[in-house]
């Protein structure tokens, strides 16, 4: 183990969970991105799509997902500064998190625990080909460094301050948790070509050149390479559509989707709306799917008509999930075997206490 750091720093004794969601509640509103209505038919014929008895499945499909867990804030203290905001002479240091370096400023700090993984879906079960957990010390102060526990070590990850100290280390939290699903995913591919007899090398990002699809829980930000691969997202915070198009969506039956539309800002998608059985309720039940904008029309439809019938025959039901439908099966059992390796939050938030109190009586 190495030597414990001069590292000056103290942990918050309230439940951490308070104050540091990443989740963004804001109500949906008009979004400013770009929208292509008319890629799959003209805007002037766009209406629901039922779906394609006759659509091919795949001989695998690969869930992504990770979860996210603030197990402690904490507050280091700049070099001169003592380990509670007080400066070395003995007075009050300045507001946390905007001091220089040298006024004695404390800035915060997230200890994070956070994993990705991969189930494996397909005929006669399912399995989980690939897991990483990770911890993370998120923190603006140039000098912090890792975090050593009897529990395990919280990697240092310097984060830079562009707004709210909380919001900014909240943000990096979910982007070090999209590298590692990032991670996982190629790993389980990887995996599964190798199982397969084949080098792993699965080309373009076209539909037939492999037998297996992967779904991301989420936008594929950074990820829209991997080949054949959709993100799934759950939830709504902006409307894309102009009104004539946006009110198709809340006429969806179970099964529909919209047709494919262009959407991007400084990315470019290619995505459509699909309603999961189970309510019949306008937009309740309703994903939105997305993959890579550099597919071709064709390629894209024919990922949009496999991937209905899929994605609604793995849709929950609200007796076993509360987010039903639109938390999978399969997503579901990965959050909960990812959330048993995270660790007790209890004994971890133990630890780094333990670990705070040694340092700072360095």
């Amino acid at each position: 183990m190495s030597a414990p750091s001069a590292m000056r720093w103290r942990v918050e004794s309230w439940d951490p969970g308070y104050g540091a969601s990443t989740e963004d509640q804001a109500e949906l509103g008009r979004s400013d991105a770009r929208v292509t209505p008319d890629v799959e038919v003209p805007e002037a014929r766009w209406r629901a799509i039922d779906p394609d008895p006759k659509a091919a499945g795949w001989a695998a499909v690969l869930f992504v997902d990770g979860v996210r867990r603030i197990d402690a804030m904490a507050w280091i203290s700049e070099p001169d500064g003592g380990a509670d905001g007080v400066a070395a002479d003995g007075s009050e240091t300045g507001a946390a998190g905007s001091g220089a370096a040298g006024s004695g400023a404390a800035a915060l700090a997230l200890c994070a625990s956070y994993a990705a993984g991969v189930v494996r879906c397909r005929p006669g079960g399912a399995d989980l080909v690939a897991a990483e957990v990770r911890r993370g010390l998120f923190s603006t102060a140039e000098h912090a460094t890792d975090v050593v526990t009897t529990a395990g070590r919280y990697q240092r990850v310097h984060t830079a301050q562009r707004g709210e100290p909380v919001a900014d280390l909240s943000l990096a939290v979910q982007r070090a948790l999209g590298d590692v699903e990032a991670v996982v995913a190629a790993t389980a591919r990887n995996a599964v070509a190798g199982s397969n007899g084949t080098n792993g090398s699965n080309g373009s990002n076209g539909t037939n050149d492999g037998d297996d699809l992967l779904v991301l829980d989420g936008p594929l930000r950074g990820r829209q390479h991997l080949p054949r691969v959709l993100g799934f997202i759950k939830t709504h915070r902006s409307e894309y559509l102009p009104p004539a198009l946006h009110r198709v969506v809340g006429t969806l039956a179970p099964g529909q989707r919209t047709p494919v539309f262009g959407l991007g800002t400084s990315w470019q998608r290619h995505t459509w709306y699909l309603k999961l059985p189970g309510s019949a309720a306008p937009w309740a039940g309703v994903v939105r799917v997305e993959c890579s904008a550099e597919l071709s029309v064709a390629q894209v439809v024919e990922l949009a008509d496999r991937s209905a019938p899929m994605l609604c025959r793995y849709a929950s039901t609200e007796y076993k999930d509360s987010r039903a439908p639109q938390n999978l099966y399969p997503i579901a059992g990965l959050e909960r075997a990812l959330r048993r390796r995270l660790g007790d939050q209890a004994l971890l938030y133990r630890a780094i206490r333990r670990a705070s109190a040694g340092l700072n009586s360095s």
